[in-house]
């Protein structure tokens, strides 16, 4: 670092958010970046940890200590290189990641971590605006040909890392444009479309090919691909939602929360909607679920002009503030409020939805239990925000024939691998992209195995 001692006088000082009132009127980005000699000021608060504890949270092994000193000497450019050694997609980590780094930081023992996504992002923009990050070509081809099934972020950088290492990857998306999640699941107020589109060119450019519109075992065979291609990579989301048991659940207006995000996105990106229309307008909203994608859920309520959203969650509150020096660099347990539930909600904890009541096929109010009481709320609009339990069992890992070993990136199958959600679960993106690049590794290595050849 410039400053050693950096962190003793330098404030915290991380990005903003839009006003409410401002951002609530459109689906821009919510936050505002800092201009590049603060960041550069930030990163000098980075204490050059012995242990760097912040590089051992982050899933991807991020080397931040480093990346943080050349930014710290206005070295962007040696920093966008650091960072990509490690992380296909940082303007998506540096948007929408939940930063266990920052948990994990020395200086967060005192409540004030380095702003290390805010850093990560600011890199990569720059990169970007600069003209650094262009196609990594492979100098000469293997001809080996691999089909990825899934475009999220985990097909997305195994695609790439096959693609740097001379292989031919092919990406199949079952929806009608490339991105999984990141497309149709996170909402463009959090992370604009432009930005995969960007890595998209980028990547074709390396020698990815795409196909959308291409639902694996059902627009062509498992069995068929595997006859075309050298190696299959299950690589889709955890898209089988967890259901809610109650009462009237068939009711017209209770939804998966993952359905009317979807609509929304669509919809800002002036693409034809399916199906009945699920929109927020005017209604009073039940969200059921506390994770991101509950909050997903608030903020594209209240940008669609929602009557009240209220908000449930069966575990009960958390406190505000963890115990550092018991749970520390772990990832705490703790009231945390996003910039969607600054927008406006009503947070009810410790709440279990008992019964929904109905008229006419469409529920107009819910039971819910809460602290051994019953209170009814209005409800027009319910979504379902409670988590993923897997993959579909009639999805494409049924129809491979595949057992996923959920210990190596390996499946029953011979040439299949599986890696991302499909592989470990509902995760992070921070995840998906480490497990693209794992499970990239590995395929690496069959292909060019004596075996193989």
């Amino acid at each position: 670092m410039t400053d050693p001692t950096g962190f003793l006088t330098i404030e915290r000082h991380d990005r903003a958010a839009r006003p409410v009132a401002e951002r609530l009127k459109d689906w821009r980005e919510y936050v505002l970046p800092l201009p590049a000699s603060e960041v550069a000021t930030q990163a000098n608060r980075c204490m050059d940890c012995g242990v760097p504890f912040c590089h051992t949270a982050c899933p991807v092994g991020n080397l931040i200590p480093d990346w943080n000193s050349l930014v710290s000497e206005q070295d962007w450019r040696a920093a966008s290189e650091r960072l990509h050694r490690t992380n296909n997609f940082p303007e998506f980590t540096g948007r929408i990641c939940p930063a266990p780094c920052e948990a994990a930081c020395t200086l967060n023992l005192d409540d004030a971590p380095v702003t290390i996504k805010t850093i990560e992002c600011a890199i990569v923009d720059k990169a970007w605006e600069e003209g650094w990050i262009t196609p990594q070509v492979a100098p000469r081809g293997t001809g080996k040909r691999i089909a990825i099934v899934g475009s999220g972020p985990a097909g997305l950088a195994c695609a790439q890392q096959l693609a740097r290492m001379g292989h031919a990857p092919t990406v199949f998306e079952k929806n009608d444009r490339i991105g999984g999640q990141l497309r149709y699941g996170i909402p463009d107020f959090k992370m604009d479309r432009a930005l995969i589109d960007r890595r998209i060119a980028q990547m074709e450019a390396e020698g990815v090919i795409f196909r959308p519109n291409m639902e694996i075992g059902v627009t062509v065979s498992v069995d068929r691909l595997l006859d075309d291609y050298d190696v299959m990579v299950l690589a889709g989301g955890a898209e089988w939602p967890r259901d809610l048991d109650i009462p009237n659940r068939g009711a017209s207006n209770i939804h998966f929360a993952m359905d009317f995000l979807t609509q929304s996105n669509r919809r800002q990106a002036g693409l034809p909607i399916e199906g009945e229309e699920i929109i927020a307008t005017g209604k009073h909203v039940v969200v059921i679920g506390g994770g991101d994608t509950g909050s997903d859920c608030i903020g594209t309520s209240n940008r669609q002009g929602a009557a009240s959203v209220v908000q449930l969650e069966i575990m009960p509150e958390p406190p505000v503030r963890e115990n550092q020096p018991l749970v520390w660099p772990h990832w705490p347990l703790k009231l945390r409020t996003s910039t969607s539930q600054e927008e406006g909600v009503e947070r009810m904890f410790s709440a279990a939805t008992r019964d929904a009541i109905a008229e006419g096929g469409e529920v107009r109010s819910l039971i819910v239990e809460r602290d051994g009481e019953a209170v009814t709320m209005a409800a027009d609009l319910v979504l379902l925000a409670m988590g993923f339990l897997g993959s579909p069992a009639d999805g494409v890992v049924g129809k491979a024939g595949a057992v996923i070993d959920r210990q190596s990136y390996n499946t029953s199958r011979e040439n299949v691998f599986a890696c991302g959600d499909m592989r470990r679960g509902q995760s992070l993106v921070v995840w998906a992209i480490r497990e693209g690049r794992e499970c990239a590794k590995l395929v690496g290595e069959h292909l060019t195995s004596p075996k193989a050849i």
